[in-house]
């Protein structure tokens, strides 16, 4: 984001949240810079389009393809780094990720952690 001008960011962040209402009917109020990287600019103008910018505790390669298979390895990672007020990047393109999902959640569970929503989430 930070490469490009506020129409660009404008335009884009406009067209996902379109995308994102049309298919699942949900306003789009917070926002994840892509790659995690920002600027005071970028942040300060998607404020003023009326996003919050929320970034992750917890991530790992998952995004890339190419790196597949490696289900032991994924659980590790979140497993391993869970913690109070956690947010945890997954990628949807991870082959992986949809395998472990479900046992990962059940074992965070099991530890005594719950999930929320950002807007559930206490501070």
């Amino acid at each position: 984001m930070p490469e490009i001008s506020n129409e660009e960011i404008k335009k884009e962040v406009m067209n996902l949240h379109t995308a994102i209402y049309e298919k699942f009917k949900y306003e789009m109020k917070y926002i994840r810079p892509p790659k995690g990287e920002y600027s005071e600019r970028t942040i300060q103008y998607t404020n003023t389009l009326g996003y919050k910018t929320v970034m992750w505790s917890l991530a790992y390669d998952d995004w890339d393809e190419n790196k597949q298979g490696r289900e032991e390895y994924g659980k590790s990672k979140i497993l391993d780094n869970i913690h109070n007020g956690a947010v945890i990047l997954l990628h949807g393109n991870s082959k992986d990720n949809s395998n472990i999902l479900d046992s990962c959640i059940k074992e965070i569970k099991n530890m005594g952690y719950e999930f929320k929503t950002l807007d559930e989430f206490e501070r």
